[in-house]
């Protein structure tokens, strides 16, 4: 497969959370892109080019291949600055926060609904393999078989684990679409990166599958079909520290799930660990041990907080000590 554009190009499939927020973030910016659809299993050069088999991979104009939607739009903010998705200064780092929680906590809810619900199983391999498959065909597909192993991995095996997940996600959407009635987007009137992962899950995942029922979330359906025609470029993102109350609400998962997740997975990291257990949502959870997190955790803290100057970093430091969410940074 040989590509060759003077465009970006998405290699990525419509059913995954990271492509969607891609191609949504690409909206966005204006950018001219096209999409190529590509499977996380498949080996080929770009894989190699990339050294990673996960998707979305993005081919710049230059014909470099990234990996890792965060970074990519931290080199795309580069390139249209008026357009940029992630805020400077103090905010920026209430951005950075928001961001790292729904793509490295929040997305987990995504893999648990897709795998732990037949039905939408069963809707996304017949859609992708374009013929109506019966239950007893999805042993077939290696994704399938690799589903419920990454819902053990990220702390939704069990039942009472798979509730608190599904409302926490319900209780998100419940703050957007309270939101929604005030801004036009999560930050406040200008899209974010934040946007483009809520965006990447809607489309990727609960607004594409059988389960869950989101019809009632009026005001987040016609944001999202909204979101279709781009942004004409006006408004601002709210105030540091104030920022939204949708802000407010997954800031407080960060401090008090998010949070614990992060640093016990560093912990594990540390001491060689392979599981670690922690308390979510009252439950004792285990979760598998990964580099990814602290990685991404690394890259919050360089992109969002090390470039800071002195005074915004006093007053950073006021507000992350105030809001219990230090030891992201220093941990």
């Amino acid at each position: 497969m040989k590509v060759k554009t003077d465009d970006y190009v998405v290699f990525g499939g419509p059913r995954s959370l990271f492509t969607r927020k891609l191609t949504a973030a690409l909206d966005f910016y204006e950018a001219v892109y096209s999409i190529v659809d590509r499977s996380p299993f498949e080996k080929d050069v770009y894989q190699e080019r990339a050294n990673t088999h996960q998707i979305p991979l993005l081919q710049t104009p230059e014909d470099w291949v990234l990996a890792d939607t965060t970074p990519m739009l931290r080199l795309l903010d580069g390139r249209f600055p008026t357009r940029c998705l992630f805020p400077s200064g103090v905010l920026g780092v209430i951005a950075a926060i928001v961001e790292e929680v729904l793509d490295e906590w929040i997305a987990r809810v995504m893999v648990h609904y897709r795998w732990h619900y037949d039905e939408n199983a069963l809707h996304v391999l017949s859609a992708g393999s374009r013929r109506k498959l019966q239950l007893s065909d999805l042993q077939d597909f290696e994704i399938y078989r690799w589903g419920p192993r990454a819902c053990r991995a990220t702390g939704t095996e069990r039942p009472s684990q798979q509730r608190a997940a599904e409302d926490e996600y319900i209780g998100m959407l419940e703050s957007l679409e309270n939101q929604l009635a005030s801004t036009r987007y999560a930050l406040g009137d200008r899209p974010s990166a934040v946007d483009a992962i809520l965006l990447g899950g809607l489309r990727a995942h609960t607004l594409a599958d059988p389960i869950p029922d989101l019809s009632r979330f009026k005001k987040i359906l016609a944001w999202e079909k909204s979101c279709d025609e781009g942004w004409d470029g006006n408004g601002d993102w709210a105030p540091f520290p104030e920022s939204t109350p949708f802000v407010n609400h997954i800031l407080s998962i960060a401090e008090t799930e998010y949070k614990p997740f992060v640093l016990g997975n560093a912990r594990a990291l540390l001491n060689k660990k392979k599981i670690f257990d922690i308390t979510t949502y009252g439950h004792r959870t285990t979760y598998l041990t990964r580099e990814y997190p602290e990685r991404s955790r690394e890259m919050l803290k360089r992109f969002s907080y090390d470039v800071l100057n002195n005074s915004e970093v006093a007053v950073v430091d006021a507000w992350l000590e105030k809001t219990n969410l230090t030891e992201l940074f220093t941990s």
